[in-house]
Formats: structure tokens, sequence, C-alpha cells
């Protein structure tokens, strides 16, 4: 913007990120290697999103006595193979640079621990379009009940004084529902992890196709939210 500034935050696996079965296939070897039940395809999809820990002790129902064993078994997996087999969807990069070209301020906020996500956006090529990142603590028994919210509100903190408004961008409810949590929009992208019609019923400000839609959505959602200018 050229008058004011928006903060716009982007979700990382499912929006920036397509893991490219990374994260499901990681998932279910470690899974298998604790002699664990592997959920059907639906439901390790929907495991992308929340943070691993909430992902295996709902959905998969792994004992908490074996949640680290499998937690670490993961972790080696995606560390060796999965940051590489990732790739970023097809024009993101793009978005984020038209976003940073019109003065907005651009930072990745993510349930993934902190640490491990700067690595993948690195490994990606994408650091370097981001101010700052922000995600979940690199214990993983240690999330914060509230998901996403305190992740965002870390990320509102940080850049404290240097925007007019923020905007949210990701591909599950949880991006919503956090978002929301901060008094900020959320818009959706169709391209990720979400269950049909899950980001509309969440709240989203609105759901996108392309990357090369957000630019007008985050200038809508701004508008709407009572930020005035052009993006």
């Amino acid at each position: 913007m050229k008058h004011l500034r928006l903060l716009v935050l982007f979700d990382l696996d499912g929006t920036l990120v397509d893991p490219a079965g990374s994260i499901t296939g990681g998932i279910s070897a470690a899974l298998a290697a604790s002699g664990l039940p592997v959920p059907p395809p639906a439901d390790l999809q929907q495991m992308v999103g929340p943070a691993l820990s909430e992902s295996l002790t709902r959905i998969a129902r792994v004992p908490a006595d074996q949640l680290d064993t499998v937690i670490a078994h993961y972790r080696r997996g995606y560390r060796d193979t999965g940051m590489a087999a990732s790739r970023p969807y097809p024009g993101i990069a793009d978005a984020v640079r038209e976003l940073r070209d019109a003065g907005c301020i651009t930072a990745v906020a993510t349930q993934k621990p902190e640490p491990l996500a700067g690595d993948l956006l690195r490994v990606q090529g994408l650091g370097h379009l981001f101010a700052s990142v922000h995600g979940s603590p690199a214990d993983e028994r240690a999330v914060a009940a509230d998901g996403k919210a305190s992740i965002i509100r870390a990320a509102l903190e940080r850049h404290a004084g240097e925007y007019s408004a923020a905007v949210m961008i990701g591909d599950r409810m949880h991006d919503v529902h956090g978002a929301a949590a901060n008094g900020v929009p959320c818009i959706g992208v169709s391209w990720g992890f979400a269950a049909p019609g899950e980001l509309a019923a969440a709240g989203a400000a609105a759901v996108v196709d392309l990357p090369g839609q957000l630019r007008d959505a985050v200038r809508s959602a701004a508008e709407t939210a009572g930020a005035r200018g052009a993006v």
C-alpha cells in the first residue's frame, strides 16, 4: 500500500508450500514403524495444518506414551527427505512479491515448529520474501492450547507500530479461527488441504483459487476491516 501498510501473514504447508505427500507419507511411516494403525487417506489429509502432536492424538489416536517416539521418527524423515521433496505452489512466490512491491509487510504464521519452518523456507528459496517467521515451539509437547491464535498474536506483536491493518492467508479452518481470535480477517486458499466448504463455514473473508487473486482479495479484506487505500 502506498499511504498505509498492511501486514500480510501466510500459513506455510498448504498455502505457500505443497508438501507433495511428505507430511502424510511421513506420518504413515512413523505410525507403521511404531506398530500403530495408519488412518485412511482422508484422515491423513486432515492432519496437515494443525500441530502434529494434536493431529496424532486426536485423529491417529496415538497413545500418550508413544507420542514422542512417533514425532521423533516423523521429524527425522521430514528433515532427511520431506523438506526437499516439498515444492512452492506455482505462482505463490510472485504473489508474495507483488504484495511486498505494493508496500505490504509479509510474514509467516504456521503451526510447524518455528525452527523447522525457517529451514523449510530456506530450502525452498522463499525465506528472503518474509520479514519474520512465527511458529510453534521446537518442543512439540509445548504447543499452545489456543492453536494458531497465539502464533498470529506473536506476529502482530513483532510488527506492532509498523502496520495499519493485518490480513491472514491460509488453507485450513485453524487459520481462520486463529485470525478471528485476534480480530484479523482471513483469506482462504483452495489449493491446500481444507475439506470442501471448510473455509467458508469457518468464516473466511474470501476463498481464492489462484495465487494471482491474492492481491485483490487482500485489498478487499483490508477495506472491509476498516483500512483505506490501494494495495
